[in-house]
């Protein structure tokens, strides 16, 4: 568009487009993760990080590097741990946050000596990383409210020299961050309302906290990116397929509210009777989701069939009508054959995997935490058997990755 408006007129559009690409994911993580992305694009900036306010601290939610990034093997993702720091003038974040003002500053290394926030060079030291320039913004919600901060590190030029932040970016920024906080505030809010739901089968369940569904939802989506960048999966139904499986996979086990807390909180094993009443919170669950979109479709297969094993041996089996599969508790004799290898859907596949994996490292009524070396023995002789063999070894590829999820959503114990 040509005239002295061109420019503005070309950007505002751009930040509408980039307003409607991130009010298609509703995963409040998948939604950070592409948010930091498309700012870091705008700006060509190597790095950024986002925070998201937890009372009166930023918690470290997310981080980008493509200066550390392009010395991993492909698809290998970085590692990094998460801290908290306080909302308050002495950090960088902490002042944006607090004041609600951005700051763009051209040298980390040059900061005012009567600046009331300072720069904390200890990343820099411990890595080889040279930060240069930031720019910090607020996170406000619709209702004035602050949400986070969003900090983008070391803008590059066209020879990918780290330079400052052009000034004249920043109105751009402003605006996007307030686009950016209004998705953030709804994803918050499905966020919220799926672990509200889970959180009926927490109530009855001992083993299903919300930290363990926050584990299990993130675990599937890592086997599932690897899987599917492996089979050459489009991206855009990738990135959609993630954002559905998330959710889904925190529902899987929402069934367990329909069964007796004398079976759930059973310390020891099950009579013949009491199994086929626990098998049931798998079609209990798949009952709830009867509508056509994707999530429901999704949700159901993975409450469904999420205890299916690759051998045949698992359950509920072809159990036919949903609504009449209660006739298995009741008649001893029946046993529906098992779904058997790719029978079974992938989802349900790729949440039966992280959900075993998530139970194995955490303490339940009947066991204690195991050893990480017997977690992965169990997983590595189940392959075949329980769970199939490729997703297996995609399992094993991206462990550091897994790893770093249980840091992300430790249990702090969650029934007290």
């Amino acid at each position: 568009m040509g005239g002295p408006y061109g420019d503005s007129h070309d950007r505002l559009h751009r930040v509408i487009e980039l307003d409607r690409e991130l009010d298609r994911i509703k995963d409040i993580d998948l939604l950070l993760e592409r948010f930091l992305l498309l700012a870091r694009r705008e700006a060509n900036a190597d790095a950024g990080t986002v925070y998201i306010r937890e009372g009166n601290k930023l918690a470290f939610k997310h981080t980008q590097n493509d200066t550390f990034q392009a010395k991993l093997k492909p698809d290998e993702k970085l590692v990094y741990s998460y801290f908290s720091i306080p909302i308050n003038n002495k950090s960088i974040s902490g002042f944006v946050g607090k004041n609600e003002v951005y700051l763009n500053i051209p040298d980390m290394y040059a900061i005012d000596k009567n600046a009331p926030y300072s720069f904390d060079p200890s990343f820099d030291e411990r890595t080889g990383y040279k930060t240069i320039s930031t720019l910090t913004l607020p996170l406000i919600s619709s209702d004035g409210e602050l949400q986070g901060v969003l900090q983008l590190i070391n803008a590059r030029n066209e020879k990918d020299r780290f330079i400052p932040f052009k000034a004249e970016d920043v109105p751009f920024f402003e605006i996007f961050t307030l686009f950016a906080s209004k998705a953030i505030q709804r994803a918050q809010m499905t966020r919220n309302l799926l672990i509200t739901i889970s959180s009926f089968a927490c109530l009855r369940d001992p083993g299903e906290t919300g930290s363990h569904v926050n584990r299990v939802a993130s675990f599937a989506v890592e086997i599932y990116e690897k899987w599917a960048n492996a089979q050459g999966v489009d991206i855009e139904e990738r990135d959609k397929n993630k954002d559905v499986l998330r959710m889904a996979a925190m529902l899987h086990d929402v069934g367990k509210v329909g069964i007796s807390d004398i079976i759930l909180k059973k310390a020891g094993r099950f009579d013949d009777e009491e199994y086929r009443i626990m098998q049931s919170h798998t079609w209990v669950g798949a009952r709830q989701f009867l509508d056509k979109s994707d999530l429901h479709m999704i949700a159901k297969e993975v409450a469904l069939s999420h205890h299916e094993n690759w051998d045949g041996s698992g359950y509920p089996g072809k159990i036919g009508d949903l609504f009449e599969a209660d006739q298995y508790i009741k008649d001893v004799k029946v046993r529906p054959p098992g779904l058997k290898g790719e029978e079974i859907p992938l989802f349900a596949r790729i949440v039966a995997l992280a959900d075993v994996y998530d139970a194995l490292n955490s303490k339940r009524v009947y066991k204690e935490t195991w050893k990480e070396k017997k977690v992965l023995k169990t997983i590595r002789g189940l392959s075949g058997k329980k769970f199939d063999p490729e997703l297996v070894d995609i399992f094993f590829s991206i462990l550091p990755t897994l790893r770093n999820i249980q840091e992300k959503y430790p249990d702090f114990n969650d029934e007290d």
